[in-house]
Order: C-alpha cells, then structure tokens, then sequence
C-alpha cells in the first residue's frame, strides 16, 4: 500500500475528506498509580461502537493554515483519503495533538504512525520539548499504540467528562513524549 503523508493546504478547505473515527470499545484501562508512576491493567467490558465525529461539529482547520504553530497533515492510501493529524504548539512547549485519526478501512497498514512520525518532526524542528495528547480510557487501542510509539502517562482527569451524560464513566488520560 502506498501512503504518503502532506501538509494540509488552503485548496484542501472546504474539500476535506471525512475521515470514519469510530473504534470499537471492548475494555476499558483500570489506572493504578504506584510510586509516582501511572500504570494500567485491562478490563473487558461489553462491546459498542463510538464515535466522536457525531457528536462534534465539524472541525475548521482554516485557523491551521500559515501558522508556524499549527499544521494539519493528512494521509493517503494511493490516492484515498485515510488519515489526518492536527498538531500545534502548546503553552507547554510541547506539540499538542489535538486531532489524529484513521479511517478504520485503513487501520494497521501504518499510518497512525506515519501520521506520529511526521508530528513528531514538526515537534522537533519547532524546538519543543516533546509531544502530549489525550484519549479516554474507553480508547484501549488508541492507547496501546500511543505506549508502543514510546507515550507514556503523565496524568489523567476522573471528571472531565462527567458533564456529558454519556461519557460519565470515562477517564481522561494525558500521554506524553519527551524528546
């Protein structure tokens, strides 16, 4: 398969490809913190499926465009849209990864991490500390791979998502990459 990864341009506005976000819940992370550090187990859970992209609205990447402190990088399959990745400097000195997804029809084919490696360039040549996002304990294989591209947990929030009401019971988990 070829993937190719580029920068987002104006002409992409308005043209931008929906991207599926939706995974499979099938467990959850039970976060356990031992000698100041974060460490996990898995718990199966009934299967759902979920999605975040019916509960946004759409997102406007306009802002991203010719800002030194943003970029949105999208990626292709050949010449289909699989994957996006929003990043931009955050007050932290760390690079913010505010969106990344993957068509669920090209999942496993290494674009997530693709979409990573070029993020973490942009980090790099911008000078910052490091990479931060965050996902939900729901999100065991978005979380798996963010471990397995060398993430680790930095903290995570029991009540960020209490006021919605269907996502009382989730957990939010900040991962980070220091360079």
């Amino acid at each position: 398969m070829n993937i190719t990864i580029r920068k987002m341009t104006s002409g992409d506005l308005g043209r931008l490809p929906e991207i599926d976000d939706s995974f499979i819940v099938d467990s959850v992370l039970l976060l356990t913190l031992e000698e100041n550090k974060i460490r996990y187990s898995v718990k199966p859970i009934p299967s759902c499926k979920k999605s975040y992209t019916d509960e946004l609205e759409p997102a406007d990447y306009s802002a991203y465009l010719d800002n030194p402190d943003q970029a949105v990088y999208l990626a292709f399959a050949g010449n289909q849209p699989a994957g996006l990745a929003a990043v931009k400097r955050n007050w932290n000195e760390y690079a913010y990864i505010e969106d990344i997804k993957v068509d669920p029809a090209f999942r496993r084919h290494g674009i997530g991490r693709k979409l990573m490696e070029q993020v973490k360039r942009w980090a790099q040549e911008k000078g910052l500390a490091g990479i931060t996002l965050e996902t939900q304990n729901n999100n065991v294989k978005a979380c798996k791979f963010y471990e397995n591209f060398g993430f680790e947990i930095g903290g995570f929030d029991l009540f960020l998502y209490k006021g919605i009401d269907q996502h009382q019971d989730e957990i939010a988990i900040y991962w980070y990459l220091t360079f």
